[in-house]
Parts: structure tokens; C-alpha cells; sequence
């Protein structure tokens, strides 16, 4: 990786650092002369666009943007994309903007700071972003976050055609909000300096409820966010199957060769993948969140890959699967894995419009119970009582599903009465997952049951008349996988 151009000495660096770009002179950069100063300022091509068309949801976004204003009129409203965060010494971690930025602008760029503006009943809503890299004061190739370091930004008249919202220098920005007078709300935790400069000037309570009405207002998905999970979910189902093409690979190997094949994948078809990917062979699939990846992949053991694209619009499957190794179940992996299967069933047979949300936890968790029943790891008990007491969570651990969308978890921070307590409504999509999870350590189950962990995970959209799997490209019923990895084996 090439370093900018830097003083060579810590006075020059301090006294660099302590001047704007503007007011740097040719001196304190060894090695910049004047002449190449002045040629660096000209012979640039005008490479401004012109007749964009606005993004895919700058109708959505709109929408999105009005639904808020009419929630808080009358108020100041401020919604950062966030800045970049360093992963180590000069380099960063790669910038995802924020999800409340994002949904109300269809923007995702660093920096970018969204105002909705009181005017009358109604706002006037301006992005502030930072514009294009300045070749007059040598920001363009001087300043490491110049366009000659890191590529080509839109200009503001750029932004605003694509946006469908007025633009301004985000620079500015700061010191028109410490002007500001009226009340004030804030999307906190992703710009330090929007949040010092309005610190006297807003309340975490007030900022809160900013902050819950913007994750309940992604509950029910417009037919933009339909979309883009459909794509989300048919991505990974070719990273699934990207994955049962190379297991033989990943033997020779570690998980990581699995972890890798997926995130190609994400990072082909859209623009990451939406949470870190569990490739969970052997007894780590009995750890939830296994995202070391660093075990060996065994052949007669079960692989449980819990992975997600993400679109280059930020929406995010979520999808396990738990398949044999070798492309074939034995009798007691197979027995473990049915019981999931009927329970996943009865749990997207619960989703549909009018259910209460946690009536399909409920369903599964039922069937998952009555098979640890069956099987005699919970003595003489019946299914009834063990629901009463919760015994069957040694084995079955979460909830059965979350909301999703631009989140992997989304609508984190809804109100309980309006999420978990709420009835399922057309538009809203969850995932149904159940799994039984035997540790290696669990000395109140057979020897034979300890280490396997399944879990069956879909992503499951509320329609009007039930539910659709937009995730069913993918076989979940035993038979149907192994004849699913033996075709994609060849």
C-alpha cells in the first residue's frame, strides 16, 4: 500500500497537522517544489456528470423521509452516515454507512450527514456530504482522504440528481448546527463531531425515541426492500452452493476455506456479507456465534453454515443450513436433524398475517420439546411441563427468529409492544430458525449426541394470505440435501 506524501521531521508533522490544507506551504512537504505544486493545480480533464437519473428508491426514500417529518414536527432532525473508524495505525476498517442514513437517503457515503430542516408543518431535508476533492489548495493529492488517494467522489450537483435532495458541504455543517436554534434530534453513536457540536442542544431521551421510531418504521418493507432481500437471498443460495462445491478443499484445509468461498460470493454479487459467517464444522456447531473459523472440516461430521449476502443496497440474507461433510447423514445426525426440520415447519406454518410474533416461536419449540421427550433426556417429564419450565432451552438456546432486513438483526431497538408483542403484519419479513445444540461437555445426554449441532434457518415474508420462504431455493428436507450436495459434487 503507497503512503502520502508526509514531513520528515515531528515538528514539521505537528506543525502540518495544526494547519488546513489551504495553509500549507510547498516547504513542508520535502520534496514537493513549487514548480510541481503548480502543476498539480492544472491540465485536468472536466470530468463532471451530467442527466443522472436518480437512484432505484429515491421514491422510497422520499416517502421514508416525509413519514419522519410528520412524526416530529416542528424539530430539527439530524442523521449521520458515520465516519470511518481506524482498524489499525493509518489504515480503516471499510466504511458502511449507517442504517437510519441510509434508509432515508439511499446514500452510502462516508462523512454524509442527513438534516431535515422544520419549514412550516413540514421539513426541508438536506445531505451534506463532502464535495469534490479541491485542486487549487492541493487537497486533490496532498490530504489522504484526497480523490488522488482514494478515487473519485460525486459533486454535490452530482448528488442531488441522484439523490433527489438538495447538497451542501458537509464542512459547513458543524457550525450551522452550534448556530441552530429550535429543538434538536440527533441519530447518535456514528459522527462525533455533529454530536459535539449540538451538545448542548439535545437530550438521549429525545435522540432515543428518534432512534426507536426509525427502527419501527423498517418493520413492514416497501417493495424496494422486498426486492432487494429476494436478491439477497438468491446470492446466498449460490454461496451456499459455492460452498458444497469446494468441501473437499476445505478438508485439506480449515473452515476458513469455507468462510473465504462464501465471502467471494458476497463480494461478487453485492456489497459484503451481512454479519460475520458462522462455518461451524463438528462440535463447533453447538457455539452459536463461531466465527473464528479456524477448525478443521471432518469428513462424517455435520458442517452448520450460518451466512448472508449483503446487496449492494444493504440488505442482508440470513440463511443456515447444516449439511454432512461427506454429502451423507448417518442415523443419529439424520434423527437430530428431522426433529429441526418438523419443528422449522410448524414454525413458518405459524407465520402469517394477524399471528402474534411469537407464535411461531412457540410452535417450534414445541415440537423440539416433545422429540427431547421422546428420546428420554428429560426423564419422566411431560412436553407440557417441560415447556412450563423451560427445560428443553438446555438444548434449544435462542429464540427462534429476529426481523430482517438492512440489519442482520433489524428493528433492534423497537418497542417491545411493537415488536415482540405485536401481531405480523404483510410486508414484514423474519427469519424462522430453530436448532438442538448437544454440547461436547454435556454429560446428561448420550456420548453418541454430544458435538452435533443443527440448526435450519430461512428468511420468511409475511403476505397477505400467509407467508413466502424467499430463501426455499435451497433444500431443507434431509433426502432433499443429499441430493442436492451429491448433484453439486458431480
Amino acid at each position: 500500500m503507497a503512503e502520502e506524501l508526509m514531513p520528515e521531521t515531528p515538528e514539521e508533522s505537528a506543525e502540518a497537522e495544526e494547519q488546513p490544507i489551504k495553509q500549507r506551504k510547498n516547504g513542508l512537504y520535502p520534496g514537493v517544489s513549487d514548480e510541481l505544486a503548480q502543476s498539480m493545480k492544472s491540465g485536468w480533464a472536466d470530468t463532471e456528470l451530467h442527466g443522472l437519473e436518480p437512484i432505484a428508491q429515491a421514491t422510497h426514500t422520499a416517502r421514508r423521509r416525509a413519514a419522519l417529518s410528520a412524526r416530529f414536527p416542528g424539530e430539527r432532525l439530524v442523521i449521520p452516515a458515520g465516519r470511518l473508524k481506524t482498524r489499525s495505525n493509518d489504515t480503516e476498517y471499510a466504511f458502511r454507512a449507517s442504517t437510519e442514513y441510509a434508509y432515508l437517503t439511499g446514500d452510502q457515503t462516508q462523512d454524509g450527514v442527513l438534516v431535515l430542516e422544520p419549514k412550516g408543518d413540514a421539513h426541508e431535508a438536506t445531505v451534506y456530504l463532502l464535495p469534490r476533492s479541491n485542486r487549487e489548495n492541493g487537497e486533490f493529492w496532498l490530504d489522504g482522504q484526497g480523490e488522488l488517494w482514494v478515487g473519485r467522489r460525486y459533486s454535490l450537483t452530482e448528488a442531488e440528481q441522484r439523490l433527489g435532495i438538495p447538497a451542501k458541504d458537509v464542512r459547513e455543517l458543524p457550525e450551522q448546527l452550534r448556530e441552530a436554534t429550535g429543538p434538536v434530534r440527533q441519530v447518535r453513536g456514528h459522527d462525533t463531531t455533529v454530536e459535539a457540536a449540538l451538545t448542548d442542544k439535545v437530550t438521549a431521551e429525545r435522540d432515543e425515541e428518534l432512534r426507536v421510531f426509525l427502527s419501527e418504521a423498517r418493520l413492514v418493507k416497501d417493495e424496494f426492500e422486498i426486492a432487494e432481500l429476494r436478491k439477497a437471498c438468491e446470492s446466498t443460495a449460490l454461496g451456499f452452493e459455492d460452498v458444497v462445491k469446494v468441501l473437499d478443499k476445505a478438508e485439506e484445509t480449515s473452515e476458513r476455506y469455507i468462510e473465504g468461498t462464501f465471502f467471494l460470493r458476497a463480494r461478487v454479487d453485492g456489497n459484503d456479507i451481512g454479519y460475520g459467517s458462522i462455518c461451524a464444522a463438528g462440535p463447533h456447531a453447538t457455539t452459536l456465534h463461531w466465527v473464528r473459523n479456524d477448525g478443521p472440516v471432518r469428513s462424517g461430521e455435520l458442517l452448520l453454515l450460518d451466512a448472508g449476502v449483503e446487496t449492494t443496497e444493504l440488505y442482508t440474507a440470513d440463511v443456515t443450513r447444516t449439511l454432512p461433510i461427506n454429502g451423507r447423514f448417518n442415523a443419529l445426525q439424520r434423527k437430530i436433524y428431522d426433529a429441526v426440520y418438523e419443528a422449522q415447519e410448524a414454525g413458518i406454518a405459524a407465520v402469517k398475517p394477524g399471528a402474534a410474533f411469537r407464535d411461531f416461536h412457540d410452535a417450534a419449540q414445541r415440537v423440539l420439546a416433545t422429540k427431547l421427550v421422546e428420546w428420554g433426556l428429560l426423564g419422566d417429564l411431560d412436553v407440557e411441563k417441560v415447556l412450563e419450565l423451560g427445560l428443553q432451552r438446555r438444548w434449544t438456546l435462542h429464540g427462534t427468529g429476529h426481523m430482517l432486513g438492512m440489519d442482520v438483526h433489524d428493528c433492534a431497538v423497537a418497542r417491545t409492544e411493537a415488536y415482540v408483542q405485536a401481531t405480523l403484519e404483510p410486508g414484514m419479513c423474519l427469519t424462522v430458525e430453530p436448532g438442538l445444540y448437544f454440547q461436547a461437555d454435556d454429560l446428561t445426554v448420550p456420548e453418541e449426541y454430544r458435538g452435533i449441532g443443527v440448526r435450519i434457518e430461512d428468511d420468511i415474508l409475511v403476505t397477505e394470505d400467509g407467508n413466502v420462504n424467499l430463501s426455499d431455493s435451497l433444500p431443507r428436507q434431509a433426502d432433499e440435501v443429499e441430493a442436492w450436495m451429491a448433484g453439486l459434487k458431480g
